[in-house]
């Protein structure tokens, strides 16, 4: 069985949501353990009954170490801090032999088991950001990314997620500094400190705004063919990571800052969207209401003629786009 781990609060439901049945279409055994971050998702999940989520609270969750440092960290830094502590606490309580946070703004489109399936006799699977070199932050974010991290339940898995937890418990900040940034650059440093780490080879667990530049892609719905623009090579597409995705007006969203065709929105983010709206339909269907994402607006729209036309007409302005206009 692969086991997942996940956190987020009631604002990421409908991600966090449109994650777990991503991955119930394509992992024919998996358990996922989400963290609840506020009382408003707590209650939600509970009340979707998940046949395969253990939902758990934070005063389950939390001890005193953990409660001491709160006060320190923003809500974000908190989640971060939390990150390490999220994969041992799942380890030791439910006796799991390994266990694999992942970021709950991925969606799946294959079995993720190919993936865990490459550690083979290591301990620790970790993934890089492979970024497009116009994008390179390596020096200030990491060379890897926390969003798909797997650890086995043995001495040297342990080891490792032993020292990133007490590391993050010392210093875990949304900024850069003295080499380290976050719960994530920290993971530079494992494969040269540590034995049984390995980085993750399949092209396809990974695939994110920072690197998408590079590939092309086919197919349509759950089954996606990447290739290699330089080089030719062609992958199954496991899962993308829609970092940054925000929904914004009644009817829009936000893809973030990295450059994104047409062509990869409507076989990347379409889906992705599709299953947003489901999400959000099986809650409404529930009887289970509340806000569950975030609505951003979209700056100067309605002191801005150019901006308020291209947004209505051609159904984009700037890094905004209407969602009809990527889902055709």
């Amino acid at each position: 069985m692969l086991n997942f781990c996940t956190l987020f609060n009631s604002l990421y439901l409908t991600r966090g949501l449109a994650m777990y049945r991503s991955l119930e279409r394509h992992a024919p055994d998996f358990h996922l353990y989400i963290f609840a971050f506020d009382d408003a998702a707590l209650n939600t999940l509970r009340a979707l009954r998940l046949p395969k989520a253990t939902v758990i609270s934070l005063q389950e969750f939390e001890d005193e170490r953990l409660l001491a440092l709160k006060p320190s960290r923003t809500p974000g830094e908190y989640c971060w801090t939390c990150t390490p502590a999220t994969i041992e606490y799942c380890i030791e309580k439910y006796q799991l032999a390994a266990c694999t946070y992942i970021d709950a703004d991925l969606l799946f489109f294959s079995n993720p088991a190919v993936l865990t399936a490459e550690m083979e006799h290591k301990s620790v699977l970790i993934t890089e950001h492979r970024y497009t070199p116009a994008y390179d932050q390596t020096a200030t974010s990491g060379k890897y990314c926390v969003q798909f991290i797997s650890f086995k339940n043995d001495t040297a898995g342990r080891q490792v997620l032993t020292d990133w937890k007490e590391k993050c418990f010392e210093w875990c900040y949304n900024r850069f500094e003295d080499g380290k940034f976050g719960d994530q650059k920290y993971l530079d440093s494992w494969c040269e400190r540590f034995t049984g780490v390995h980085e993750l080879q399949h092209t396809g667990g990974g695939v994110a705004p920072w690197n998408i530049q590079q590939y092309s892609f086919s197919g349509q719905g759950d089954k996606i063919t990447g290739t290699e623009i330089s080089g030719g090579k062609s992958f199954e597409l496991v899962f993308y990571h829609y970092h940054d995705y925000k929904y914004c007006m009644a009817d829009g969203c936000y893809l973030g800052e990295y450059v994104i065709t047409l062509p990869q929105m409507r076989t990347i983010y379409k889906p992705y969207i599709k299953a947003l709206q489901a999400a959000e339909q099986e809650l409404a269907a529930a009887g289970l209401t509340g806000t569950f994402h975030e609505t951003r607006e979209i700056p100067r729209l309605h002191t801005s003629l150019n901006r308020l036309f291209k947004y209505y007409l051609a159904g984009y302005t700037n890094k905004y786009y209407k969602r009809k206009y990527i889902t055709g």
